[in-house]
């Protein structure tokens, strides 16, 4: 790829809502931006494996929408979650054969939560899969994934925006935030009210993060849409695309970044 600044993108994890990356990477080629580096948690993690792996923004949405993920899920006797990963693995091992960092066309972190040290860990080498799991592990919800003797969960439980392993290494960082939460005069039931409770939460550690980035896309009121809502997987897409587009539109800088890198 001809280049003349580095540019990073941090995707951040949100689920089914993460399909809003490829939208919005798709209206970045549009304009010659391609990445030299991606960072993601959780579902940016999956985007990001899958388009470093070299598969453009709608050959990953088909593949999203022509895939049932939850036949690859099975119940996790135990009490630290209700479904086990590892049926997943299968699943990326198809799109993901040779299963090494090193072997993407473009470098990729992927972030995850080490559960003993309450710690963010980044990989980048070796194994991708494992890592892949584990940056998409919801606590609660899966059996935390084991690498080299230690658990990890959801990389969003601490940084839902990773921004740092692009820093000193990319000139121009992007970051992009999937789970804008729209105002809601009624919060009807319990359920609602914890789903805005765990938004709220992930969005603080992106905001914290916000002023890292050159460039920060947020498509409007995604939080509508629940973390496995796959059915609305082209709507998702349409929205982080035309999003995208507006905000090309009302950014010089972004639309010259995109000139001198074609």
């Amino acid at each position: 790829m001809n280049s003349n600044r580095n540019i990073g993108i941090a995707l951040s994890g949100g689920g089914v809502r993460g399909i809003a990356h490829l939208g919005i990477l798709k209206a970045l080629e549009e304009i010659g931006i391609k990445p030299n580096r991606v960072s993601g948690t959780s579902a940016g993690a999956i985007v990001g494996a899958l388009y470093c792996q070299g598969l453009k923004p709608d050959e990953i949405l088909d593949i999203i929408i022509n895939t049932n993920y939850f036949k690859f899920m099975r119940p996790a006797i135990s009490w630290t979650g209700i479904l086990k990963m590892d049926s997943l693995e299968q699943l990326f091992e198809v799109h993901l054969p040779e299963n090494t960092f090193e072997s993407l066309q473009i470098p990729l972190n992927i972030t995850a939560t080490e559960i003993s040290r309450g710690k963010v860990v980044y990989f980048s080498q070796g194994e991708l899969i494992k890592p892949l799991m584990a940056s998409c592990c919801i606590p609660g919800i899966f059996d935390p994934v084991q690498i080299d003797g230690k658990f990890y969960i959801d990389g969003g439980a601490l940084n839902n925006l990773p921004v740092e392993p692009l820093e000193g290494r990319c000139e121009d960082i992007i970051g992009v935030n999937c789970n804008h939460l729209h105002e809601e005069d009624n919060v009807p039931n319990m359920k609602r009210l914890i789903e805005r409770t765990v938004i709220m939460s992930m969005n603080y550690n992106v905001y914290t993060r916000k002023n890292k980035c050159d460039f920060f896309i947020e498509p409007q009121g995604l939080a509508r849409y629940g973390v496995f809502d796959i059915k609305k997987a082209a709507d998702i897409f349409a929205a982080g695309y035309e999003s995208a587009q507006r905000f090309i539109t009302y950014n010089e800088g972004l639309i010259k970044l995109g000139e001198v890198n074609q």
